[in-house]
């Protein structure tokens, strides 16, 4: 009989057809602890994998495996990517990659946002990535500057208050 008419089951070839991450085309800035995240990720995928591979027989294993492996291949096109930059070492006179930057809305509620790499961004922690549409709109101005964020929601102009 032609395997062509053989069903096969569905958990048999688990973990084969794992879709590969989106790699950015920007270039990939780090902060030292977006650099640190990397590396800790990398490690813990690592040490999942080499735990896992014992029982790769197992079809439930198998696709947590292709995943595992999939994220590490990922974070690993990621580390080799990354171009550290030092917010420390860099001018608090303007808005710059890795800058912490306090800013109020035209409503005069205040924020602060740190700008930070692809990776680390995070809004539950004020971090956006430097390639959003806010981060964007503060690159490259000082304290005292008014910009405009473009948002879906409409234009909020924004004030440039303390740069860190």
């Amino acid at each position: 009989m032609s395997r062509g008419f053989v069903k096969e089951d569905d958990l048999e070839l688990a973990g084969t057809d794992v879709a590969e991450r989106p790699i950015s085309q920007e270039t990939n800035y780090v902060t030292p602890t977006g650099l640190a995240q990397l590396q800790s990720q990398a490690d813990i995928l690592e040490k999942t994998h080499f735990a896992l591979v014992p029982n790769k027989e197992n079809p439930i294993i198998q696709q947590r495996l292709g995943s595992i492996e999939r994220d590490l291949r990922y974070v690993q096109a990621r580390l080799e990517n990354a171009l550290l930059i030092d917010p420390t070492s860099q001018s608090k006179a303007t808005v710059l990659f890795g800058s912490t930057v306090s800013i109020e809305d035209e409503h005069g509620d205040p924020h602060q946002y740190s700008i930070v790499g692809e990776d680390e961004a995070d809004i539950a922690q004020n971090k956006v990535s430097w390639l959003s549409p806010i981060a964007k709109a503060m690159l490259g101005h000082k304290v005292g500057d008014s910009v405009v964020w473009k948002r879906p929601a409409g234009d909020l102009n924004l004030e440039i208050l303390a740069i860190n």
